[in-house]
């Protein structure tokens, strides 16, 4: 089964072509990602409208370049898959209208993606995980432990009641001064800096419900950065290092606590999967790995190039819908909000 993938829920712009064969591992014949890291610097974040545009400027070139890397024409795809949302409305529309449009010309099925979803499955991809697994899913606009038990089958164990993880580093790379996109930076700037200079809070630590909250933590930066004012570069290390240390204790500690949760609800996980942009964080993967070698099960993180958005997880999302007979019609709605499971949002959460 080939598949073509589009993700265009934020700012990059992305196209894959994959093949799936059977239960295991697929294989990634190719993953052509435009990011627009420049065109959104100057703003310290993604503006929704440049992202838009850049995505329409984009798009015809990265899938003439995914096809072409991949050795296929749309007529030898057996399904075109676009990420639907949530996301970015502007930029999704872009993606999932010339996904339907590709799917008419290969007279192929078309799949409308869940991004989530996407980022959910990517260890059945590169690893062939089995389910059920408990899924870490942490980027700039979402953080969610999550009982993966199949296709289309998520309970949401925790989220974030406030700031997702990867808007937190972005928040507080921006008023350290750091550039755009923040989560590198201060990884960067804590390998230099003593993470014991400051003490900052650990939200959430202990509480049974494995939720986050990061909102109380970032203040807690700015405040120490305003008492050190003017910040030295050793300072703005050290505020970084404190802060990544307090996060790393955060993640690994909520982690645990929905260890617990699934094995109560439904047994043992095959795995701890770590999805998302922030996934690629080191020390974060390093404290992860040090919690599934206690509990004892195996930590799968894809790799790095897997770990931000990217088509090959939409190509992927959708042939393992496509193996169980799931499209969807050339009529489906943009989703700028669509939770794998709503129903177990915590309140005031984000979806």
């Amino acid at each position: 089964m080939l598949v073509l993938g589009l993700e265009t829920t934020c700012d990059e712009t992305a196209a894959a072509v994959v093949r799936r064969e059977g239960a295991g591992p697929g294989a990634i014949l190719s993953n052509v990602v435009r990011g627009q890291i420049e065109e959104h610097a100057p703003y310290g974040g993604v503006v929704p409208e440049i992202a838009a545009r850049a995505h329409i400027d984009a798009l015809d070139g990265v899938i003439a370049a995914a096809l072409k890397t991949a050795g296929v024409t749309v007529t030898d795809l057996d399904g075109v898959a676009g990420a639907a949302g949530p996301g970015l409305v502007g930029g999704v529309i872009v993606g999932l209208t010339a996904a339907k449009a590709l799917a008419l010309v290969a007279g192929a099925p078309f799949v409308a993606v869940n991004h989530l979803e996407a980022h959910a499955l990517t260890a059945r991809l590169t690893d062939g995980v089995s389910f059920p697994y408990l899924l870490l899913l942490a980027s700039g606009g979402h953080t969610q432990l999550v009982a993966v038990k199949g296709v289309g089958d998520y309970a949401r164990l925790g989220t974030t009641v406030d700031d997702a993880l990867g808007e937190a580093f972005d928040k507080v790379a921006k008023m350290l001064g750091l550039g755009y996109p923040g989560g590198p930076e201060v990884e960067r700037r804590a390998v230099q800096g003593d993470p014991a200079r400051f003490v900052f809070p650990r939200p959430m630590i202990g509480r049974p419900e494995p939720n986050f909250s990061l909102s109380g933590l970032k203040t807690a930066v700015r405040l120490e950065a305003e008492r050190c004012a003017p910040l030295s570069e050793g300072d703005v290390d050290d505020l970084c290092a404190g802060f990544q240390a307090a996060v790393v204790d955060v993640v690994v500690n909520r982690a645990r606590a929905a260890f617990r949760l699934f094995g109560e609800r439904y047994g043992r996980p095959t795995a701890l999967v770590a999805a998302g942009g922030v996934a690629a964080n080191g020390p974060i993967r390093r404290g992860l790995q040090r919690l599934s070698a206690e509990v004892g099960v195996r930590l799968v993180a894809p790799p790095l190039a897997l770990c931000g958005d990217n088509g090959a997880m939409i190509a992927w999302a959708g042939a393992e819908r496509l193996a169980l007979g799931l499209s969807d019609g050339l009529d489906f709605a943009p989703r700028p909000r669509w939770p794998l499971d709503a129903a177990a949002a915590a309140p005031g959460a984000k979806a």
